[in-house]
């Protein structure tokens, strides 16, 4: 059974780093894109980062500068440095793996979700 399990999430203050881990288990993803999306409150999931098996990176352009994407392939995690962050960035924050050669990175295009993690910017 695939899992996808996310740490990391917590209250932080406005221009506070956190950095956000997932574990995968059940598959290897080392073939498959991994990456982020987020929901605040009253809002639509949106995409965050990604990171394709080649190590390719893409962000959201509202975010790139200020989050960084990265993998641990023998570990089969995925993590997101953020940086700067707002009390804008408070969300749940969802791990997601894409399916084996999208790119179109897409809520409609995830094949696992993990649980999600909160984050909590405070002004």
């Amino acid at each position: 059974q695939v899992k996808l399990q996310e740490s990391g999430g917590g209250l932080v203050q406005t221009g506070d780093f956190l950095r956000l881990s997932c574990a995968a288990s059940g598959r290897t993803f080392s073939r498959d894109p991994m990456g982020w999306f987020r929901q605040a409150p009253g809002k639509e999931r949106e995409f965050v980062a990604v990171e394709t098996w080649a190590g390719y990176t893409y962000y959201s352009n509202s975010l790139k500068g200020r989050f960084t994407i990265s993998r641990d392939h023998d570990k089969n995690t995925v993590y997101l440095q953020m940086g700067s962050l707002k009390p804008e960035d408070t969300a749940v924050y969802y791990c997601a793996t894409f399916r084996r050669g999208s790119n179109i990175y897409s809520p409609n295009e995830v094949e696992y979700w993990g649980q999600g993690t909160q984050v909590t910017v405070s002004s």
